[in-house]
């Protein structure tokens, strides 16, 4: 059984429900919860001056408290975390380095065009993860 679950999150119906199947989860194995959003770079100049002048400290307090809405209750341990980077990568780069041992993603389905221009972060994962995953739609 899961104890340390980490659950991509960037708003969307499905990680809304990514994450209320992991605090279900993580309930059933007495588990922990770690909610991850990655705020996407791409290459330009403008994302690495945001990435030094942007602590994330408000964005963070929001996706805190916009997590803790979702199920105020939760009845298990739920840390929020937000990092910079691709999303794949940057969930799979915090599986390793903290320990964690399952992940639980949403999944939106997109078209063929949408796929091959942005990639699914859900896809990446499943393919690189050496944790189990659970993707939810």
């Amino acid at each position: 059984m899961p104890k340390h679950i980490l659950v991509g999150y960037d708003g969307s119906e499905t990680a809304r429900r990514a994450y209320l199947f992991a605090l279900e989860l993580a309930a059933c194995a007495g588990a922990r919860v770690q909610v991850l959003s990655v705020l996407q770079i791409d290459n330009g100049a403008d994302t690495a001056a945001l990435m030094m002048t942007d602590n994330g400290r408000e964005r963070l307090e929001s996706l805190d408290a916009e997590v803790k809405a979702l199920k105020p209750e939760a009845g298990v341990p739920v840390a929020v975390d937000l990092i910079h980077g691709s999303p794949g990568d940057a969930l799979l780069s915090y599986v390793a380095q903290h320990g964690v041992d399952h992940i639980v993603i949403g999944h939106t389905e997109r078209g063929a065009l949408a796929r091959w221009l942005v990639g699914s972060t859900s896809t990446d994962v499943l393919a690189k993860a050496h944790v189990p995953v659970t993707v939810v739609r």
